[in-house]
């Protein structure tokens, strides 16, 4: 039994300045674009301060004026960081059904597969060259689990970029998600979609509510689907989700909701394929290494896999307006996610027989996870504003007590012994390389006991204030305080090889090594906004986050054997992270259409490396930086467009294996440009649209000096997707929409895992018809 626990306070550290590798001429493009768009575009009211947007439903249209969450005092317009609001016209107009589909409206955000052996599922995400994996949010409390979560009660999608440890504490390296859900309204709605498709996609949902008495109100949403995966035999996509609530005090100054969703999954999860015959791919054996593609139909796993998931959340949510523009909220939530999971990876290719790729096969790793999710949390907050010494203040204040815990079932497929039950090998035989049966009757990893459960608590105090200096300029700063208690209980199976490292306990028994760390962390920080005219800003921001030692999954590590181990070792530092922003924000033509244009710059420091004795130390260090510009709202009454490119730009520094021989200089999985386009237009009855993503090539080999000729799948080549919509207004209730995806049917990696050898394949051509009902 071994035990650590250490304490640690993290003071503020001050912002660095804009890094010299920003080039000027952007800061100077910038400053001069308010000039140019001023003399094309006259405000639509003086130049006084703009009062603070409250926001109590979702947005009409592409373009968001504000966030829902009152952390962002500001009009999106005046807010000093990038923030991208996915409306959900946005989301229907596109027929988004998850939340992976929803980001695509997001350049810089990218999808990840995972390790050799073990894939990753679910929205597994980087944003900016960082994880954001535990960054997703609903109504601004942290949502984990990765599971594929579905948009049928997301009102809009929320996403902030740049260091955010002030706004949502440890972990937001490169941003957060936040989902807005949908809430009990006084207006009467009776909707309803259904949705039939190729790959077999059938899919309907419901959203009904009602006002009762003179203040109250309750909604319903409801969702089922049952469908196949676009180009993949077997895979499957099947669930059902309600999602109640009822509010009391609607258009009064006490306002209480009560809300709850559970969701329940039950998937054919995607193994992916084997890459061989891609472009990239390489194997030292000649006659592998000029094989044919595989049908990216083929289906590598078993009758057995399957992805079972059950989340349920309950929410109460308390407003009370103590005076106008003073507003105080309380929030308590327990959330609950189970995962069980069991799914096949390809891995190693053999040529049985040299000349005749019939007799060609493949290995295949039994991957199980068992996981539960746990969160329990209370916020209670303030936003109010008020003016001192001719100084407005608008400011969001809270406190935040969370106590999250996840179980990681332990699993096994060796034979062996464990606490006298003994357990027979898995029989995972090769499939045929060409021609795989997915009848063939593979084994389920067994539960071992050998189980991790992490349990953190948190307690937290926020302060955001911006101060209206006058009517040009603003000054935003938010500082937070959080004191955090992390404890893993990690099992290990004693063997002969290992049992000198556990005392007292007998081989094949089950020793739990208990891990403790305590530490505080304070994140800040500041903005300055200079308002040229009433419909422009230009500002620069600077931020910080922290993300500590089990700060990802609340699984410390005893060991500093591998950078991952070492990076959850209680005896490291947290990882920091710094951004610094430059830039300006319009909205044109009569404030329908909004204008984004943004430079930044972020490093994270305290990254594991190794020194030449192999020790673990923390001098690694990784730089982002690029440019992102945004374009959304209404050209006109029937023009509407959604528009975002992003360059990208990473370097990895300082960052060698235990055996000092391998310095990587990138970050896997970072394209360096992408860019996202949907357009819309109305006429009559009938709406057109049209859109388009690209994606430039992203890195698999990270590895300084390497020979990529000899590396297999180096990078995913780039690509780019087009799609087609139109929908049109048959009768006053009833409307019918058509989307086309993959429009020209172009074939593309989708995601890579770490070693090169399998992927999933991006959609094919697919269509699907919804029907939309209002009764």
């Amino acid at each position: 039994m071994s035990n650590h626990i250490r304490s640690r306070r993290l003071a503020p550290t001050r912002p660095a300045a804009f890094a010299a590798t920003s080039a000027p001429t952007l800061g100077a493009a910038l400053l001069s674009l308010p000039l140019a768009l001023h003399a094309q575009t006259a405000p639509t009211q003086d130049t006084t301060t703009l009062p603070t947007v409250s926001v109590t439903g979702a947005a009409e249209g592409y373009k968001a004026e504000a966030s829902a969450s009152p952390k962002l005092t500001q009009p999106l317009l005046d807010t000093p960081k990038s923030v991208q609001v996915i409306t959900k016209d946005l989301m229907r107009a596109q027929g988004a059904t998850t939340l992976t589909e929803a980001l695509r409206n997001t350049p810089g955000i990218t999808l990840q597969l995972g390790e050799n052996g073990s894939t990753s599922a679910g929205d597994t995400f980087q944003m900016r060259g960082f994880s954001t994996q535990t960054s997703t949010f609903v109504d601004g409390i942290r949502d984990l689990g990765a599971v594929t979560r579905d948009v049928f009660n997301v009102d809009q999608v929320e996403v902030v970029k740049g260091a955010s440890g002030a706004d949502v504490g440890r972990g937001a390296a490169g941003g957060y998600i936040n989902l807005i859900s949908k809430l009990p309204e006084r207006d009467e709605r009776n909707d309803a979609t259904l949705t039939l498709g190729t790959a077999d996609t059938k899919r309907a949902t419901a959203d009904i509510g009602r006002g009762f008495g003179e203040t109250s109100a309750w909604r319903l949403n409801v969702m089922t689907q049952d469908s196949g995966v676009e180009g993949r035999d077997e895979v499957k996509n099947k669930g059902w989700a309600i999602a109640p609530g009822v509010a009391f005090g609607l258009n009064t100054p006490t306002r209480l909701y009560l809300y709850s969703q559970h969701v329940h999954q039950d998937n054919v999860p995607d193994g992916g394929i084997p890459t061989i015959g891609m472009k990239g791919f390489y194997n030292a054996d000649s006659a592998l290494n000029s094989g044919a593609k595989v049908d990216t139909h083929n289906f590598y796993g078993s009758k057995n896999d399957h992805e079972k998931v059950d989340a349920d959340m309950f929410t109460v949510k308390l407003e009370h307006d103590l005076a106008p523009g003073t507003t105080v909220r309380n929030i308590t939530r327990y959330g609950q996610t189970h995962m069980d999971r069991v799914m096949t990876g390809v891995y190693t290719l053999t040529a049985v027989t040299a000349d005749d790729p019939s007799t060609w096969t493949v290995s295949r790793i039994r991957q199980r996870t068992d996981q539960t999710n746990e969160i329990l949390t209370n916020q209670t907050s303030v936003s109010t504003h008020f003016t001192t010494a001719g100084i407005q203040h608008d400011l969001a204040a809270g406190v935040e007590l969370i106590y999250e815990r996840q179980l990681t079932r332990g699993t096994g497929s060796s034979a062996q012994t464990i606490n006298g039950v003994s357990y027979a090998a898995i029989s995972n035989p090769a499939a045929n390389l060409y021609h795989p049966d997915a009848n063939d009757d593979l084994g389920v990893p067994y539960f071992t006991g050998a189980d991790t459960e992490g349990k953190t608590t948190t307690g937290a105090l926020y302060v955001l204030d911006t101060l209206s200096l006058n009517e040009a300029w603003k000054l935003s700063a938010g500082l937070r305080f959080e004191r955090y208690h992390t404890e893993t209980s990690v099992g290990t199976i004693v063997t002969s090889s290992n049992s000198s490292s556990y005392p007292g306990y007998a081989v094949g028994s089950i020793a739990n090594t208990n891990l403790r760390l305590a530490d505080n962390l304070s994140s800040w920080n500041l903005g300055l906004t200079y308002k040229p005219t009433a419909n422009g800003s230009i500002y620069l921001a600077a931020a910080n986050s922290y993300t500590p030692p089990g700060g990802s999954n609340f699984a410390l590590s005893a060991t500093t054997t591998s950078a991952n181990s070492a990076a959850n070792n209680p005896s490291m530092d947290p990882q920091q992270t710094r951004t610094v922003e430059l830039g300006t924000k319009w909205d044109l033509l009569d404030r329908r259409l909004n204008l984004t244009l943004a430079a930044y710059h972020t490093e994270n420091k305290n990254q594991v490396s190794y020194d030449d004795l192999g020790n673990a130390v923390q001098t690694g260090k990784t730089r982002v930086q690029g440019v992102e510009l945004g374009l959304v709202g209404r050209v006109t009454e029937a023009w509407q467009v959604s528009a975002g490119v992003a360059t990208m730009d990473t370097k990895q520094s300082g960052v060698w294996n235990s055996a000092h021989t391998t310095e990587t200089n990138g970050v896997r999985w970072s394209p360096d440009l992408t860019a996202a386009l949907w357009s819309t237009y109305t006429l009559g009855d009938l709406t057109l649209g049209a859109g388009a993503n690209y994606v430039s090539k992203q890195k698999r080999t990270i590895t300084a000096d390497t020979d990529l000729s000899t590396q297999n799948m180096p990078e995913i080549p780039a690509y780019w997707v087009a799609n087609l919509m139109a929908s049109y207004q048959v009768m006053k209730n009833l409307q019918l929409q058509l989307n086309v995806g993959n429009v020209f049917d172009k074939e593309y990696i989708s995601t890579l895992n770490n070693s090169g050898a399998r992927a999933t394949m991006g959609a094919p051509r697919s269509a699907k018809l919804t029907a939309s009902v209002q009764f």
